[in-house]
């Protein structure tokens, strides 16, 4: 699992380590983990043109540092300083009995699109908002060069913290973080602005007693989420899942969440709704009631919305319901904040998965403000409904009720999942893990996981449909499983 930490808990880690090292050993680590990714990334170091991209801070003395260790290997190092009179000292002391060069800011441009490597260490992990204007046109020249740009520990301009990218950034080629994971470089829109990111271990000790902000699951972590059937299992044992969904208007999504369900390893699905001809036609083995949710049998989850229209009906009798439930599309809309709320309080299971333009109608603000600051809607979401949420979108994010605790955020997927139907197939495919006995955060992160798979899978480069997604779910298990 990869875990990021927030700026203020690295801080902290930082000045323990710093206490018990001997002075500049920290930074010098940071440079020599620095150097050696940027030597990976030129190839050969010899005889190449490396320009660093250097502020005030401690990432412009990293920057300088590594690129005495480059200037002693044969390229040719040039420091474009932004703040001359407060660039590192001993850096620059290095950069210079190495054979380096330093230069002002001002006309540097022509220098910086010529080099093979730029080097970006204008501002630290402590930054708010864009650069300023003075780095502007550097930052806009590493981006027309022809060099390879790599970015010390997170990109100028973007907000370690949140993600954000208030204004003009450096968008980067490669990110070599230390120490730890930062939000900004797993949750987007920052995330695009990293490209690459290489993980340098400084010896910081993060664990123990310091919560994460965020947490990347990867293959093992899944893989000892997802259900496996025992020798004494049913398909009652398995998990039976509900899906109330689908109208006159929209049965492809009733069909789409049963087959999503279907796959999701439950042992069975009940469908309850006006579609049940194509949903059978489609998916034979699918318990078909016409008798209401209340009256449709026993199920361990259900999953209630998408293409519901506005049946508020159904939606409030799947919400009346003792077992954990999926809320997605229209059932979003149709589900009051105290009614959900009222399910947490009587500690059943609620999982909500809006994309950004749902979630901003909850929220009451524009799709841009969520999509601009994710993390912090999400959070928001789940605090105000006292339900998990799962907030889809380039970056899919899965919070707990309350809105506490790390944020889940999905490292698969491909922007080809973004097709009509696909949220279905998730929903589906999540109220199956529900049904499974996973908490609503499992669940929710099980399901984004194996669906972003699947849908790489399906695209391979070309189109897909939300079915072809569908199809492709139990070959992403298997992948899971088998590591």
């Amino acid at each position: 699992m990869r875990t990021a930490y927030s700026v203020e808990t690295v801080r902290a880690a930082e000045r323990e380590l710093m206490a018990r090292l001997p002075e500049g050993a920290l930074m010098q680590r940071a440079a020599a983990g620095l150097a050696a990714a940027c030597a990976d990334v030129l190839g050969r170091v010899y005889g190449s043109r490396v320009v660093l991209l250097v502020g005030s801070g401690d990432n412009g003395g990293d920057a300088l540092y590594a690129g005495a260790r480059l200037a002693r290997r044969g390229a040719g190092v040039r420091a474009v300083l932004l703040a001359p009179g407060r660039a590192h000292a001993g850096g620059l002391a290095a950069l210079r009995r190495a054979g380096g060069s330093v230069m002002a800011a001002g006309g540097a441009e022509a220098c910086v699109e010529q080099a093979d490597l730029v080097v970006d260490g204008i501002v630290g992990i402590g930054g708010k908002g864009g650069l300023r204007e003075e780095a502007v046109p550097l930052a806009e020249a590493a981006r027309r060069g022809r060099g390879v740009v790599v970015a010390v520990d997170l990109p100028s301009g973007v907000d370690a913290d949140t993600g954000e990218a208030r204004g003009a950034a450096v968008r980067a080629d490669v990110t070599v973080t230390f120490g730890a994971y930062k939000p900004g470089l797993l949750i987007d829109p920052a995330r695009e602005y990293a490209g690459v990111v290489r993980f340098v271990d400084i010896g910081l000790e993060t664990g123990g007693a310091r919560t994460p902000e965020v947490e990347a699951l990867q293959h093992a972590d899944v893989a000892r989420l997802l259900p496996a059937p025992a020798a004494e299992s049913d398909k009652y044992r398995r998990g039976v899942v509900g899906v109330a969904a689908g109208s006159a208007r929209y049965p492809g999504a009733a069909v789409l969440a049963v087959g999503g369900a279907l796959r999701g390893g439950a042992g069975a699905v009940r469908y309850v709704g006006p579609a049940g001809g194509a949903v059978l036609a489609r998916h034979p083995e699918t318990l078909v009631s016409e008798r209401g949710p209340a009256r449709a049998g026993r199920v361990q989850a259900w999953v209630v919305g998408p293409g519901a229209g506005d049946d508020a009906a159904t939606v409030g009798e799947v919400l009346a319901a003792d077992v954990p439930v999926l809320i997605d599309a229209d059932g979003l809309r149709l589900a009051g904040v105290e009614a959900v709320r009222a399910r947490g309080a009587r500690r059943v299971p609620t999982l909500m998965t809006p994309h950004a333009g749902e979630a901003a109608a909850l929220l009451g603000v524009e799709r841009e403000e969520v999509e601009s600051g994710r993390l912090a809607a999400v959070r928001e979401l789940a605090g105000r409904y006292g339900a998990a949420v799962l907030l889809k979108g380039s970056t899919t994010l899965v919070a707990e009720a309350g809105g506490g605790g790390a944020v889940r955020v999905n490292p698969t997927g491909t922007p080809w999942l973004a097709t009509a139907g696909s949220g279905d197939v998730l929903s589906g495919l999540g109220g199956s893990l529900l049904a499974a006995g996973l908490s609503a955060v499992d669940a929710g992160s099980a399901a984004a996981y194996l669906h972003g798979l699947a849908g790489r899978f399906a695209a391979e480069g070309a189109p897909v449909s939300a079915e072809d997604v569908a199809g492709r779910i139990p070959e992403a298990w298997r992948s899971v499983v088998r590591g």
